[in-house]
């Protein structure tokens, strides 16, 4: 996709649809319409196309009594003011990505993703059943809101970089956007990191602001454009190796509703959860086709030195963590590193084990 028609597409809706946004919640005959802010451009790949499907779902299964209106970047709030917006009472929703948030808590990094850390099918397995969901829920209680996973990116690109990599002499003062606990590491290793919108980014790598940018994967890199400034394409991310969106509601507007309405927001987190995987899935390689292809994108991989060096920056943050004397982000470190070692088990050794026989004997 062409970004410029991309953006065109995705344009703000300017001061009307934020005046209108700000208007009471509609109910009516016991209807009710809430507002879902996003942190994603509209008609995003994968991001924004899934909050949309999620918003549908919710208004489709409930007939109609709870009707979900999506709000892309910057339409009623700005992207990165979305959960402010559930906090303060603006909307009763977001969309977005935990660790967008960790100035709030450090705690909540741990809810996107992790250098070095879970994978998605992993990440779902401490959420769901190994008591990860609570820890979330005591932090954000601090908040007055309810988190649930609701998207899956799976592992992501490592990013875009206008200069090749040679080592970790690369690195040093190289301006780089990347958020959450992968941006420290990335500051450990000599990079100045900062985190901006999707929307943001291609402007700040064609002004020079950036140096390398890492956002998602192929299926969202294409259309933002990045290629056309950057050439360097890294695989796999170190620092995003399972990345989970969020969907976070007002939990007292949560509580206030009926029981069957709470199952059909947690249950279709759940299902638009696995259908934005299965979207990344099938979409990602073919739009990193389109890539090298048609844009002549180079696909690398990071020299050892650079994995080495993450890993111990990695484990450097994770450990000062454990060691926090926040209990709350000591807590969730905790309860994360006990799930990494319980479900790490079958990844390393059932899925990847396979993964391996398959690329070595099964070729057609």
């Amino acid at each position: 996709m062409d970004r410029r028609s991309f953006i065109k597409k995705a344009g703000l809706a300017g001061v009307g649809a934020g005046a209108a946004a700000l208007a009471t919640p509609a109910i009516s005959q016991g209807n009710q319409t809430w507002r879902m802010v996003t942190t994603w451009p509209k008609n995003f790949p994968g991001l924004g196309v899934g909050a949309q499907r999620l918003a549908d779902r919710i208004t489709a299964a409930s007939g109609g009594r709870l009707t979900v209106q999506v709000y892309a970047a910057g339409e009623l709030v700005p992207p990165l003011q979305s959960l402010d917006a559930v906090i303060d009472g603006s909307a009763e929703m977001s969309h977005g990505a935990a660790y967008y948030w960790q100035n709030k808590s450090q705690g909540l990094s741990f809810f996107t993703g992790v250098p070095y850390g879970m994978t998605s099918r992993e990440l779902t397995g401490w959420v769901r059943f190994l008591g990860g969901q609570e820890i979330w829920d005591e932090i954000y209680d601090q908040f007055g809101v309810q988190g649930f996973l609701s998207g899956d990116t799976g592992t992501q690109a490592g990013g875009w970089f206008r200069n090749e990599l040679t080592g970790l002499d690369s690195i040093k003062g190289l301006r780089f956007r990347t958020p959450g606990l992968g941006g420290q590491v990335w500051e450990k290793l000599g990079a100045t990191v900062t985190n901006m919108a999707a929307g943001e980014i291609f402007q700040a790598l064609q002004s020079g602001t950036l140096d390398a940018a890492e956002f998602v994967g192929p299926y969202n890199d294409l259309a933002l454009g990045f290629y056309q400034v950057c050439k360097n394409y890294y695989f796999p991310s170190f620092v995003e190796p399972g990345l989970a969106t969020e969907l976070v509601v007002s939990k007292a507007k949560y509580q206030e509703l009926p029981s069957d309405l709470q199952a059909i927001i947690r249950d279709a987190c759940q299902a638009e959860y696995d259908n934005v995987a299965a979207d990344f899935a099938a979409n990602d390689p073919r739009a990193l086709q389109t890539l090298v292809n048609e844009h002549g994108v180079q696909v690398r991989t990071f020299p050892d030195d650079i994995l080495q060096a993450g890993a111990n920056a990695a484990k450097e943050i994770l450990q000062t963590m454990l060691d926090s004397s926040d209990p709350l982000t000591k807590k969730t470190a905790e309860s994360f590193v006990s799930a990494l070692n319980i479900v790490r088990q079958k990844t390393q050794g059932t899925d990847s084990l396979f993964i391996q026989a398959r690329e070595k004997y099964f070729q057609i």
